[in-house]
């Protein structure tokens, strides 16, 4: 593979979301994919548990400002950026005081997801295309981490796919064991109407497990499975060959850079 332009909209990344396999695997894979070279723009969101000041986040005005309807409301955009010496790297944080308040990530006290993650993964991801077209960035991939960058994948394919500058672009999705069995809210399909978004997957019940991944199958280039539960993990492949869907698997953080770069190669 020659040298590509890889962004990474991540769930979470360490060490800014601690305790987690998709922390701790989002910054090995940026970090590992940069040092072979390739060219990388890493996001997450900001969320309400992030400590600013320690972690020496700021915000980048010139990215900022802009509003993003979302439900029929308008929702300021805040870009913030903080660089991981030890890593090398630069992580952009996509930021909502109104969305990201929380002080709890993906998952609720509860461990539940919260109710209006269907609108903060919209945000989230149209955060991150509107900041990358500022950026006059052109990604070769668009590599998706963790479920609640599920929507980034359907908002390139279904709102961005006409935008000149992610004509060519792929996007990949990777999944790991924390993929709840209802990922988003049951007002999902009434939100995306805003953005002339449908699919038959798409229902007033909202978005399950198995709804999630047929929706994702169907706007793929490629899917890359972490270690996983059995039952789920066949559940996942057995939709990504019906539907002729590239994908592989790792094990840990020993083979994920290889894996990785290697199937980029296949999409």
């Amino acid at each position: 593979m020659g040298k590509r332009k890889i962004l990474f909209v991540s769930q979470e990344i360490t060490p800014y979301i601690e305790n987690s396999e998709i922390a701790t695997l989002s910054l090995k894979l940026s970090q590992g994919i940069q040092e072979k070279k390739h060219e990388i723009r890493t996001f997450m969101p900001n969320y309400g548990s992030i400590n600013e000041r320690r972690n020496q986040l700021h915000e980048v005005i010139r990215l900022s400002g802009m509003l993003l309807n979302i439900n029929d409301h308008d929702n300021p955009l805040i870009v913030k950026v903080a660089t991981l010496s030890s890593a090398k790297i630069q992580i952009y944080f996509v930021e909502s005081k109104d969305l990201f308040d929380t002080k709890t990530g993906v998952l609720n006290e509860e461990g539940l997801p919260h109710d209006n993650n269907t609108e903060r993964a919209i945000f989230f991801a149209r955060g991150v295309f509107e900041t990358v077209k500022k950026l006059r960035w052109v990604p070769d991939i668009v590599h998706c981490q963790g479920w609640f960058a599920g929507m980034a994948v359907l908002y390139l394919k279904k709102m961005y796919h006409d935008d000149p500058l992610f004509k060519d672009t792929k996007v990949v999705l990777s999944l790991f064991e924390d993929t709840p069995e209802i990922p988003y809210g049951k007002d999902t399909e009434e939100i995306l109407k805003y953005d002339n978004i449908k699919s038959k997957h798409i229902t007033k019940e909202g978005l399950n497990f198995s709804s999630f991944v047929k929706l994702m199958s169907e706007n793929l280039d490629g899917m890359i499975l972490g270690p996983m539960e059995a039952q789920k993990g066949t559940e996942i492949e057995e939709v990504l060959k019906q539907e002729s869907v590239p994908y592989t698997r790792f094990e840990g953080e020993n083979d994920l850079v290889d894996k990785v770069v290697a199937f980029y190669d296949t999409i």
